[in-house]
């Protein structure tokens, strides 16, 4: 039987993403010999990167039980990018949207750093807005 310090530690890269995206954890304990992970997500878009996250650590997830529930009172933070060689407003865009014409969403939530959509730096991290 898995305790549950070994089980914090498979799905540790799901309890820092629920961290990191606002996610409310309600319960991290062992119940039944497997992981119990119950929490509120701000949106259905953060429930569901939860679940990509679990089934890209165990597809079985036979010693987890997820119960995430939405809570939309709850502030989803930005996701924050960090500009790398090569990349353009449209090309963040297309990565995150699957659209590159919606640069302009993220020049604007980043208005305070940059004056002009054609030009960003390495190393600049930018939000992207949901």
């Amino acid at each position: 039987m898995p305790t549950l310090e070994q089980l914090k530690a498979k799905y540790q890269a799901v309890i820092d993403l629920a961290k990191q995206r606002g996610v409310n954890l309600k319960n991290v304990h062992l119940e039944n010999d497997k992981l119990l992970i119950r929490a509120d997500a701000p949106n259905q878009a953060i429930k569901d990167e939860l679940w990509d996250k679990i089934k890209a650590i165990d597809a079985t997830a036979a010693d987890l039980t997820a119960d995430i529930g939405i809570d939309s009172s709850l502030t989803a933070p930005a996701k924050v990018y960090e500009v790398a060689s090569g990349d353009t407003l449209s090309k963040i865009a297309k990565k995150f949207y699957g659209d590159a014409n919606k640069y302009m969403k993220i020049f604007e939530a980043n208005k305070d750093q940059l004056k002009d959509p054609n030009v960003i730096k390495v190393g600049q991290k930018l939000k992207i807005p949901d």
